[in-house]
């Protein structure tokens, strides 16, 4: 399996753990039981899972309401957009096994 392969898994376990995430919690939210730490919400979008953040705040209607979600997940995907151009872009050339 090469790094490629890796990191398409990678994103696409953790895009569905944080879409997964965002139901639970809205489903906890309703409940009125114990919910999943904000913190916890933002780290899973940062290492990854912002798409599937931003998409399961809106299947879910969760967290819409709140400005620092409404733009912060979108910013956390243009910042890893960016970086992501910036790498593929890059003079340097990184070491593909």
């Amino acid at each position: 399996m090469n790094a490629i392969t890796l990191i398409i898994i990678y994103l696409t376990v953790i895009n569905f753990i944080s879409f997964t995430v965002m139901g639970v919690d809205k489903h906890k939210a309703r409940k009125r039981s114990w919910r999943i730490p904000e913190s916890t919400l933002f780290v899973l979008a940062l290492i990854g899972g912002s798409i599937g953040s931003i998409i399961g705040m809106h299947f879910f209607h969760h967290k819409t309401r709140h400005w620092y979600f409404l733009y912060g997940m979108p910013a956390i995907l243009i910042i890893q957009a960016l970086i992501v151009i910036a790498l593929v872009t890059s003079p340097i050339e990184f070491l593909v096994m």
